[in-house]
């Protein structure tokens, strides 16, 4: 079978940086920080007082009212993030393509804050006085299925659960369907929403988050002071296209996905390997698959998560995948704007990276001011920068040891 060109034709999202994509990439080009007091409920009993909430999303201006009351907050998001992409992408379904049309969408976790509501509630009333909406509410396929019932996707759809790369994976994913030939559309994205005081508990306990009050100095990747992450929420969803089907009903064309790899590190179930080699590979990989030497890469979206063992061991994988290019290249987290949105992470990530090649602008690492010997790769320190990009790769690694990279391209027509 023939490989198909794979586009993309619409982007939407909602993250701490705005209630969409345009706003959201606005404040990314304002080099703004989406970090804040945590509001989503009463921290004086926790360490972690901050947090990257998406802020003022009221999902009853966007969904129906009693939609809203069977769906959990990662669902509401993910709903909402495709409604943009979609009305962006102008596609239009019906009974002759719904078949060929389907949805590839993440969660790391799914509805945590409806898990954790009902537990109190059963025990406090009795286990089977629960919600009748629980179980649907909290799994996490619930953003895939609730997505492929608004759109009437009837093509594959399915929930990569990969921990922090589960977005990555389902963007990679999706790609590979429609190169191959499965599907002519896929929505592929993710969706998270776990500031919650028994989520960011069990963070916390795992001495994964950071615990200080200022947010300039919360979420710093590669950073010689960085201690932790910053919990974010939030969507993104990309419209995957083949060039043939875009091109046939004269879709604008925003960017193209080329490459897709990932990997495990088969080595600790928290820890990354601190010599990169998993996450080297995926990248290493996501190169090959494209046809693309290390050369031709302008510009990383990292993971970036502003924890000690993360931010070391990815440079050190991008050095091994990328050699000497590694130091010409920029790398730059925007885990630093929106905090770790876990499963999201990945989709918001790439819908960043797509426009990143699109505007000719990289993002910057904000909060950076001490030098690590560790992190000693171009890391755009907190301002973006104007650049003529052509290839740009973005990089999301997992509790498991799940790594994945995928590669994009400007779109040009030959």
């Amino acid at each position: 079978m023939e490989k198909q060109r794979v586009v993309i034709t619409g982007m939407g999202a909602v993250t701490p940086l705005g209630l969409n994509l345009k706003d959201s990439w606005q404040a990314v080009q304002n080099n703004q920080c989406g970090i804040a007091p945590l509001t989503h409920y009463d921290t004086s009993q926790q360490k972690v007082t901050l947090a990257a909430e998406v802020k003022g999303f009221v999902p009853e201006e966007h969904l129906d009212k009693r939609e809203v009351r069977k769906m959990d907050r990662f669902v509401q998001l993910a709903l909402v993030s495709a409604m943009e992409a979609m009305e962006q992408s102008g596609l239009q379904i019906s009974e002759t393509n719904a078949h060929r049309c389907g949805v590839v969408f993440a969660s790391g976790i799914g509805g945590f804050s409806t898990t954790q509501t009902e537990c109190l509630k059963g025990a406090e009333k009795g286990y089977d006085r629960v919600s009748p909406y629980f179980i649907p509410m909290a799994i996490s396929n619930m953003a895939a299925g609730n997505i492929a019932i608004r759109f009437g996707l009837r093509g594959m759809c399915t929930c990569p659960v990969t921990a922090c790369a589960s977005g990555t994976n389902a963007v990679g994913d999706a790609f590979r369907q429609i190169r191959d030939g499965y599907a002519d559309v896929i929505l592929a994205g993710g969706s998270e929403a776990t500031i919650t005081s028994l989520a960011m508990g069990g963070f916390t306990s795992l001495h994964a988050l950071h615990t200080g009050n200022d947010p300039k100095r919360a979420s710093i990747p590669f950073d010689a002071e960085r201690s932790g992450f910053v919990m974010g929420e939030g969507a993104a969803c990309l419209v995957l296209e083949s060039y043939d089907h875009a091109k046939q009903r004269g879709a604008t064309i925003l960017g193209e996905v080329v490459g897709y790899a990932s990997t495990c590190d088969a080595h600790h179930i928290t820890a990354p390997l601190a010599d990169g080699s998993g996450a080297a590979a995926a990248m290493r990989q996501a190169l090959d698959d494209a046809k693309v030497a290390p050369e031709q890469v302008d510009y990383i979206n990292a993971h970036g998560t502003s924890t000690p063992m993360n931010d070391a061991g990815e440079t050190q994988a991008v050095k091994l995948a990328f050699g000497e290019h590694a130091y010409k290249l920029a790398i730059s987290s925007t885990k630093s704007m929106t905090g770790h949105l876990l499963g999201a992470s990945g989709a918001v990530e790439a819908a960043f990276t797509a426009l990143a090649l699109k505007d000719g602008f990289i993002p910057a690492t904000l909060g950076y001011q001490v030098a690590d010997p560790a992190c000693d790769l171009d890391v755009v320190p907190n301002q973006g920068r104007k650049a003529s990009l052509r290839y740009a790769m973005s990089n999301s690694l997992g509790f498991g040891g799940h790594n994945a990279s995928i590669l994009l391209k400007k779109w040009e027509e030959s």
